[in-house]
C-alpha cells in the first residue's frame, strides 16, 4: 500500500519531534537525582538541617508525580502542543528561580513548581511519539524515548556531582535553561496537537483534588516514612489512612462522572490492566536496586557521587543500544513474551552476581553485571510498553501512557522506601548474628582486639584510647560485613520479585506489539 502524501507530510518531522520530547524528558529525570549530590552544598549555603533540606527532593518527587496521571487530561484540554511547550517553559522558569533561591522555603517552592512543569514531560512525551511515527516505526520513536528514560536517572548523579566540583550548587539548575528553550522551541515548532484526544467541556476539580491528595499523601508517606519508623509514628500512619480514603473516594468519583480526570474504565481492558502491574514491578525492582548500588558503594567502598555515576553510566548505555535494536526489530516480533522473559531472567542473573560482591569487589566486578543489568532492561522496557497499549484506541493512548507511567513512578518509589527499610532491618539483623558469633569465639576476639590495641598504642595513643579506638574499629568491621550480607540478600529480592512477574503475562490476549500488523483478521 503506498504512503499518501499526506502522511509523508504528517510524518515528515518524527525524529525532530522525538528528540525535541525526549530531550525534555531526560531533563526532568536528570533533576530527580541531580539535586542529591549537591545537598552538603545546599544544607551549608542556606542554613538548613538534614531533615529541612531533604523536601528539595521530597516536594518536586510528590508534585511530579501528581501531574503525570493528568497529563492526558490537561493535554487534551489546552492542547498538546500549548500544554506540552508550557510545561518545558514552567519547568525553565522554575529551574531559573531554583538557581536564584536565597532561602530554604524559596527553594523548596520552585521546586515544587518546577515538579509540576516536568510532571508533563514524561507521558505527554511518551504518548506525542506513538502518533509522530508510522505505525510500523512506532518501535524507533520508544525506543528513543526509551534511551532517554534510563540515561537520564544515570546522568543525575554524575552529571551534578561534575558541576558541583567545577562551579556551585545553583548551576545544577542553570544547566536546565539552554537545552530547555531549545526542547520548548522545538516542541512548539513541530509537535501537532492530537488528532484523536476531545476537549473535556468542564474541569473535574474534585477529581483533581482528590487525586491531589491520594497521590500526595501516599509520595509523602514512601518518601518518609523509614525516617519515621513507618507505623510507629501517627504522621505516617494518618499519611496512609487519608491516602486510601482518598483513593477509594477518587476511583468511585471518576467512574460516575462524565468527564473525569482520569480514565478508570481503560484498566477494564486486560492487555492495560496486566501491563501496569508488571509496571509497577518492573519499577519496584529497577529503583529498589538503583537505589541499593549507589548506597554499597558510597557507604562501603568510599565512593563519591561522580565515581558512582561513572560506574553506573556503562549499564546505561548497554541499555540505550539494546533499546535502539528492540525499538527496530519491534515489528518483526510476533510476541514480545519470550524477550519480556529473557531480559526479567537476565536481570535475576544480575542480581545474583551482584549478591556475591564483597568488601575487596572493585569496579571490574561490577562492570559486566551492570552491563548484562543494562540489557535486560532494555529487553523489557520496549516490548512491555508497546503491548501493554496494544489494544488500546488512538483516543485512550494518552490516558493509558498516563496511568503506565504513574504505576511505574509509584512502584518505584515503594521500591526504594521498602528496599531502604529492609536494609536498615537486615543489617541491624545479621549484625546481630555476627555478634554472637564473635562471643562463641571470644578467644580469637580478644586476641584480635589485643592486636589493634598495641599496633595503636605503638602509634602514641594511650591505653585507653588505643583500646577505645580498637573496639570502634571492630564495631565498623562488624557492621560493615553485616551491610555486605544485608546488600546480598536485597539483590536476591530484587530479582526474585521481577522473575516472579513474569506469569502475568499469561493473563495477556497476546503478546503482538502495538504497531504490528494483524494477520487473519482481530
Amino acid at each position: 500500500m503506498s504512503t499518501t502524501p499526506h502522511a509523508e507530510d504528517k510524518y515528515k518531522y518524527k525524529y525532530l519531534i522525538a528528540i525535541a520530547v525526549t530531550m525534555a524528558a531526560m531533563l526532568e529525570l536528570i533533576d530527580t537525582s541531580i539535586v542529591n549530590v549537591a545537598i552538603p552544598h545546599m544544607m551549608g549555603n542556606l542554613g538548613a538541617t538534614l531533615d529541612e533540606i531533604s523536601w528539595v527532593s521530597v516536594g518536586y518527587i510528590i508534585a511530579n508525580v501528581i501531574v503525570i496521571p493528568m497529563s492526558s487530561w490537561l493535554s487534551a484540554y489546552f492542547g498538546r502542543r500549548r500544554y506540552l511547550t508550557g510545561s518545558i517553559l514552567l519547568f525553565v522558569a522554575a529551574s531559573f528561580f531554583c538557581g536564584a533561591s536565597t532561602t530554604l522555603l524559596q527553594l523548596v517552592v520552585w521546586r515544587v513548581i518546577q515538579g509540576i512543569g516536568g510532571g508533563a514531560l514524561l507521558s505527554t512525551a511518551q504518548s506525542t511519539l506513538w502518533e509522530a511515527f508510522p505505525p510500523e516505526e512506532v518501535g524507533i520513536g520508544q525506543a528513543m524515548f526509551g534511551v532517554g528514560v534510563m540515561v537520564g536517572p544515570t546522568l543525575g548523579p554524575t552529571l551534578g556531582g561534575y558541576i558541583v566540583d567545577t562551579w556551585n550548587w545553583p548551576w545544577i539548575f542553570y544547566i536546565n535553561l539552554p537545552l530547555g528553550l531549545i526542547a520548548a522551541a522545538l516542541v512548539w515548532r513541530y509537535v501537532r496537537n492530537s488528532e484523536h484526544q476531545e476537549r473535556a467541556e468542564k474541569v473535574d476539580w474534585l477529581g483533581i483534588g482528590l487525586l491531589t491528595v491520594a497521590v500526595g499523601s501516599l509520595q509523602w508517606m514512601l518518601e518518609r516514612g523509614e525516617r519515621y519508623d513507618w507505623f510507629d509514628s501517627k504522621l505516617v500512619t494518618a499519611l496512609l489512612v487519608t491516602s486510601v480514603v482518598s483513593f477509594a473516594w477518587l476511583l468511585w468519583h471518576e467512574l460516575h462522572t462524565d468527564e473525569p480526570v482520569i480514565d478508570f474504565h481503560l484498566l477494564k481492558n486486560r492487555q492495560l490492566a496486566t501491563g501496569v502491574l508488571m509496571g509497577t514491578v518492573l519499577g519496584f525492582a529497577l529503583f529498589g536496586s538503583i537505589f541499593v548500588l549507589p548506597v554499597f558503594l558510597q557507604t562501603l567502598h568510599g565512593f563519591t557521587a561522580n565515581q558512582t555515576g561513572m560506574v553506573i553510566l556503562p549499564g546505561a548505555i548497554a541499555s540505550a543500544m539494546t533499546m535502539a535494536v528492540i525499538g527496530r526489530r519491534l515489528r518483526l516480533l510476533p510476541d514480545g513474551r519470550p524477550v519480556i522473559l529473557l531480559g526479567a531472567s537476565l536481570f535475576m542473573v544480575c542480581m545474583w552476581q551482584l549478591s556475591a560482591l564483597t568488601f575487596d569487589s572493585g569496579r571490574a566486578d561490577l562492570f559486566w553485571p551492570l552491563i548484562m543489568r543494562g540489557v535486560a532492561l532494555g529487553l523489557i522496557f520496549i516490548p512491555l510498553n508497546s503491548i501493554a497499549l496494544a489494544e488500546l484506541e488512538p483516543r485512550d493512548l494518552a490516558q493509558g501512557t498516563g496511568l503506565f507511567n504513574l504505576m511505574r513512578q509509584l512502584g518505584g518509589s515503594m521500591g526504594i522506601a521498602i528496599m531502604a527499610t529492609m536494609l536498615s532491618r537486615f543489617t541491624k539483623e545479621k549484625k546481630g548474628l555476627l555478634t554472637d558469633h564473635m562471643v562463641a569465639i571470644a578467644p580469637d576476639v580478644q586476641a584480635r582486639l589485643e592486636g589493634l590495641t598495641h599496633a595503636l598504642t605503638a602509634k602514641g595513643a594511650s591505653a585507653g584510647v588505643a583500646h577505645q579506638q580498637a573496639l570502634m574499629i571492630m564495631d565498623r568491621t562488624v557492621t560493615g560485613q553485616a551491610s555486605v550480607l544485608a546488600f546480598s540478600r536485597i539483590y536476591w529480592i530484587s530479582g526474585l520479585v521481577l522473575l516472579c512477574a513474569t506469569p502475568l503475562m499469561l493473563f495477556w490476549h497476546s503478546g503482538r506489539p502495538r504497531g504490528m500488523p494483524v494477520r487473519g483478521g482481530h
